[in-house]
């Protein structure tokens, strides 16, 4: 939950995971190689496609809601310190 390269997953959601941090910080570095390393594990380009626009949508919103202050809910987990970039609004404010 906390780090994905810390569980249990198989190698087509690790590569989904690889793929959705390198999209979220390096998203001008995605390359065709990224997008065959998915489809080696099996995923179709509508799935592709599909994949991109979740991480897209979720990168969006976790930008605005850090943008105009708004905490996490208490329930949510606390994010990972070993992965830089996800969840900094929550802990630049001290959530």
């Amino acid at each position: 939950m906390h780090d994905y390269r810390k569980a249990d997953l198989s190698p087509r959601e690790r590569a989904l995971c690889d793929f959705a941090v390198k999209l979220t910080r390096l998203a001008a570095e995605i390359g065709q190689a990224d997008i065959d390393a998915l489809r080696a594990q099996g995923l179709s380009d509508t799935d592709i496609s599909d994949a991109i626009q979740v991480i897209g949508y979720f990168n969006y919103v976790t930008r605005v809601a850090d943008g105009v202050g708004i905490d996490d809910e208490p329930e949510w987990p606390r994010p990972s310190a070993s992965l830089p970039g996800v969840g900094r609004g929550a802990r630049r404010r001290g959530a």
